[in-house]
């Protein structure tokens, strides 16, 4: 090291040398006394303020704590995924609230990726008249509040005939004022044992060919590599346990309309506003990644006599992912937080199930934190499982370095 790097060093303010102490104080900082002195005020506060709390719920006769979650809820909830009846604990109704929010939330990125991603690729059309409908329909979508937008689609839902008047487009699909039936898949015969048991025995056959193939041993699977290998086991589980399949189409049957899978309005209402306005932002994600690739790879792959779809599928989108997936992250994660609007428009989720419990119960501490965690942990979630599909883009050559 030469004279004048180290004078340079030793110049440099902070705690010089090595050991825990001198690590300790520069990860502390240059003022320890006053950092300690204002880290002790605020320990204290929140100290004053946790305690405060807890007196006035023992004067109003509210026991602190999650043991609340035990007691009976006592009130019913219109739609949940999983059975739940009024005479179940308040933690079943906030877990079926919650699997209403993970269900909005992960229906309505799946959904608003692909109209999205359509839009945006029309939004850079050569049809002018396409290009222009696509252009005023992000301008006026994200120039309107979203609550707003909740609102006009919990109308239009409501607004809807009666089942026996219900709008009925290619003769599977039915429009009522009780939802929106579609046509579903029925699976009948299968249990979980069996298909728990196929993906193992998918994944250890997996295995051992590739170790047989390649001679070493497979350190990892991709989450792409999971997903198709779940998939295969379920499919070796329905064609070797005897399970039968049908597509259960719904219809009118007197008053109402049966089979299939039915939204209700709120549901649908929910579900079409989110993806609505989600569609918008993502939209002008894609157009601004599209048009972040240079012009010379449009060139050079026209130049191959490549298809404008192949050309867009196979060149631009890969090389506009390095744009896109950021910003598409923070798109998932606002859609995630707005579902919570739900509680304006009648839907059950997480905010409204919590909502009532707190009122019922007076835990109205718990159940914000609940609520709190709730979201953090969805949020994290998202983001992580974005980050990680953003690394693999990058590893495999798609993000410049």
């Amino acid at each position: 090291m030469s004279a004048d790097s180290t004078t340079l060093k030793q110049s440099m303010p902070g705690p010089k040398g090595s050991g825990i102490f001198n690590a300790f104080m520069s990860w502390w900082g240059h003022y320890p006394v006053t950092q300690f002195a204002v880290l002790i005020g605020l320990l204290a506060i929140f100290w004053a303020m946790g305690s405060n709390t807890v007196q006035t719920m023992h004067r109003l006769g509210i026991t602190p704590g999650f043991g609340f979650l035990h007691q009976s809820a006592n009130f019913a909830i219109g739609e949940s995924l999983i059975a739940y009846a009024p005479s179940d604990t308040f933690g079943r109704a906030a877990l079926a609230g919650l699997l209403n929010t993970i269900a909005i939330a992960l229906s309505g990125c799946v959904l608003a990726t692909v109209v999205g991603v359509s839009l945006g690729i029309a939004r850079l059309s050569g049809n002018f008249l396409l290009a222009g409908l696509v252009r005023w329909y992000v301008e006026v979508v994200r120039n309107t509040p979203l609550l707003l937008q909740l609102f006009f689609w919990s109308a239009v839902t409501h607004a809807f005939p009666a089942p026996r008047q219900a709008f009925n487009p290619f003769g599977v699909i039915f429009l009522s004022n009780r939802g929106i039936s579609v046509p579903s898949l029925r699976v009948e015969g299968l249990s979980i044992s069996a298909v728990v048991l196929s993906i193992l025995i998918v994944f250890a056959a997996a295995l051992s060919l590739a170790r047989y193939r390649t001679g070493k041993p497979i350190e990892r699977i991709g989450p792409w590599g999971v997903v198709f290998l779940a998939l295969l086991g379920f499919v070796v589980a329905f064609l070797f346990g005897g399970a039968q399949a049908n597509i259960d189409v719904p219809a009118l049957r007197g008053f109402n309309i049966t089979g299939g899978l039915n939204l209700t309005p709120e549901f649908a209402a929910l579900l079409i506003g989110l993806v609505v306005n989600s569609s918008a932002t993502i939209a002008e994600i894609v157009r601004s990644g599209i048009q972040s690739v240079p012009a010379g790879q449009w060139e050079a792959a026209r130049s191959l006599g490549l298809q404008p779809g192949k050309i867009m599928r196979l060149v631009i989108l890969p090389q506009a992912l390095r744009v896109i997936i950021p910003l598409m992250t923070s798109s998932y994660l606002d859609l995630t937080k707005n579902s919570s609007l739900a509680v304006a428009i009648g839907f059950p989720d997480l905010v409204s199930v919590l909502n009532t419990t707190a009122n019922q119960s007076g835990q109205v501490l718990e159940a914000l934190a609940i609520i709190v965690v709730s979201y953090l942990t969805l949020n994290l979630a998202v983001s992580a499982i974005m980050n990680r599909y953003n690394q693999r883009i990058e590893s495999r050559g798609f993000l410049p370095r």
